[in-house]
């Protein structure tokens, strides 16, 4: 099974999570696509304005079922070892969800501002297609 992360591929915060989470995962479950890759994202049918509400998650088995913002980045939490737990009681607590949906909400909205914009669009070697540009990805 796998899923597919849409990321902002011109941020530097957003690639620095991709980085991560592909190393942690090493291409066992999670595939990616940057919001620029607007090919790739028709097939999904979604807009560059659906990407304007944050990272996007897809399971690869059933593309009906979606993620959008923080909770994305949950679902993705879930889906690692461990991860559960601490989604599970980060959830648990009163008032979490509502603190960080809107903690998402103002990094997503000012993220080039609060961590900058590459010079170039970031492709994962691990991407959702079968036409990796594993360039420029420094």
């Amino acid at each position: 099974m796998n899923y597919y992360v849409i990321y902002d591929g011109n941020c530097n915060l957003c690639v620095t999570l991709v980085q991560l989470l592909e190393t942690l995962d090493q291409g066992k479950l999670f595939r990616y696509t940057p919001m620029q890759d607007q090919e790739t994202l028709a097939q999904w049918r979604i807009t560059p304005q659906d990407c304007q509400q944050g990272m996007i998650l897809i399971h690869g088995d059933a593309p009906e079922r979606r993620w959008q913002g923080s909770d994305a980045a949950e679902e993705i939490g879930c889906l690692l070892p461990m991860g559960s737990v601490f989604v599970t009681a980060y959830r648990a607590l009163p008032g979490m969800k509502w603190l960080g949906d809107g903690f998402y909400e103002q990094i997503r909205d000012n993220r080039y501002t609060l961590f900058g914009k590459r010079g170039s669009t970031y492709q994962s070697a691990y991407c959702a297609n079968s036409t990796c540009n594993t360039g420029d990805n420094l």
